[in-house]
């Protein structure tokens, strides 16, 4: 377990209002996740004819989804460098300039030529963009969640720890908004149009963040001189096993999330059930729900502990990865919409609202940006891959191998997350049972 530097304030060092902070934070996340989702969305119902010009549903998913792998496969880099400069120069800055370029980016996809015009350059710009878009994205959850973490008070990094993370289901929910919107525009504009809107968009959310004040623990770590000259790599060195087991917890969240929102949408499709748009309104109302969801179980794990409300999603995704395609099998709107919405809620909620402050609560302040973003995005090479394997798994096994693959991922994060310390003070700190639990809980409560 890593030791952390002092927490206490510098002199002149001032947290700003928490509840500011955090709202900052969940905007300008709910910003970038509308710019990175809408490409999954659109790569689902849209890209297989539009940049790989084939006829062949299957085949077209596969290429589609093997775009989508490629941005998960760079975000790590972007996590490195977020760690880096985050810990070095402060988490504010790396939050504007990792807006900015996923703005330009998504933007620029809304205005690429397609197959049918420039041939196989098309979908060559569409990855490199797409590259850089995982870049981008991979810099910016580590950042916008310490932001809120380090504000908040210790024993209510929890609740703010969650509000952030509400920018994920927002942005899902206001990208495939979009997507069902625009899905009457004639021709390319059907697509061209949720990108083009990335623009107005990163402006709202620059305005935003340029107004709140930098990480109180970052300022006092730079006034003790406390700031590493190599903080990511030092991390790797020193962390690297608490970053692979970040991985491990995140693979039931960040897997099943996209499992549960992507791949089901091309599902109904290939297996003739339903219409794509079926999934995407069961997601809506998951996501709408959610807005509510991760602030209930954040503060929950104020109350009994991260790991308590984390095991309630990791168990959840085991049980209901069969009934959730048996659900959507009856081809049914209402049925389907249970089946996503339920799988959002009390599997991806409970575990996604705990991460940003349990994993922010096990790395010291110098190495915080570097640790979590790491392990959050180490675990986007898996996710990233999974709408891919799943389609390939249908091919091969119809729906029960994709729905084995849930259950696998499940059961890792499950075992991970039991080996697991707890960290929320108000449990370590009620009356620590070993020595380590009570240096976790002066660390914690500082």
């Amino acid at each position: 377990m890593s030791t952390t530097s002092s927490t206490a304030p510098a002199p002149g060092v001032k947290k700003d209002n928490p509840i500011k902070v955090s709202i900052a934070s969940m905007i300008g996340t709910a910003v970038e996740s509308y710019d990175f989702f809408i490409y999954a969305t659109a790569a689902a119902t849209y890209f297989g004819a539009v940049f790989f010009a084939t006829d062949n549903a299957l085949v077209g998913a596969l290429a589609s989804f093997a775009t989508l792998a490629i941005g998960f496969l760079f975000r790590p880099l972007g996590g490195y460098l977020a760690g880096h400069f985050g810990d070095r120069i402060g988490r504010k800055r790396v939050l504007i300039w990792s807006l900015v370029v996923m703005g330009v980016v998504t933007t620029l996809i809304g205005v690429l030529p397609t197959f049918a015009t420039v041939g196989i350059a098309a979908p060559i710009m569409l990855i490199l963009l797409r590259i850089i878009q995982g870049i981008a994205y991979g810099a910016e959850w580590g950042g916008a969640v310490l932001m809120a973490v380090e504000h908040a008070p210790a024993r209510r990094r929890g609740f703010f720890g969650a509000l952030p993370q509400i920018g994920i289901p927002a942005g899902l929910l206001i990208a495939n908004g979009t997507i069902l919107a625009t899905s009457g525009l004639p021709g390319d504009w059907a697509w061209r149009v949720p990108f083009l809107l990335a623009s107005i968009m990163v402006v709202i959310g620059l305005f935003i963040r340029l107004r709140v004040a930098e990480s109180p623990e970052f300022e006092t770590m730079k006034a003790k001189d406390e700031v590493l000259k190599q903080p990511a790599l030092e991390t790797l060195k020193r962390d690297w096993r608490l970053i692979v087991r970040i991985i491990g917890l995140r693979l039931a969240e960040t897997g099943g999330y996209y499992l549960t929102t992507a791949f089901t949408v091309t599902y109904v499709g290939l297996a003739s059930i339903t219409e794509g748009s079926n999934v995407l309104i069961g997601t809506l109302v998951g996501s709408a729900i959610g807005l509510g969801s991760h602030l209930v179980f954040g503060a929950l794990s104020d109350r009994i502990g991260r790991k308590k409300v984390f095991l309630i999603g990791s168990i959840f995704t085991i049980l209901f990865a069969f009934p959730m395609f048996l659900l959507i099998n009856t081809g049914s709107l209402a049925m389907i919409v249970v089946a996503i919405a339920l799988s959002l809620v009390l599997s991806h909620d409970p575990i996604f609202a705990v991460e940003g402050s349990w994993f922010s609560e096990l790395f010291p302040a110098n190495r915080r940006t570097s640790g979590i973003s790491l392990g959050y995005n180490g675990a986007a090479i898996v996710a990233g891959c999974l709408p891919f394997i799943a389609t390939a798994v249908y091919g091969w096994m119809g729906w029960v191998g994709p729905a084995l693959l849930l259950v696998a991922l499940g059961v890792i994060s499950t075992a991970v997350a039991v080996t697991a310390r707890e960290t929320a003070p108000a449990v370590v700190g009620s009356g620590p049972a070993t020595p380590a639990d009570a240096r976790i809980a002066e660390r914690v409560s500082a």
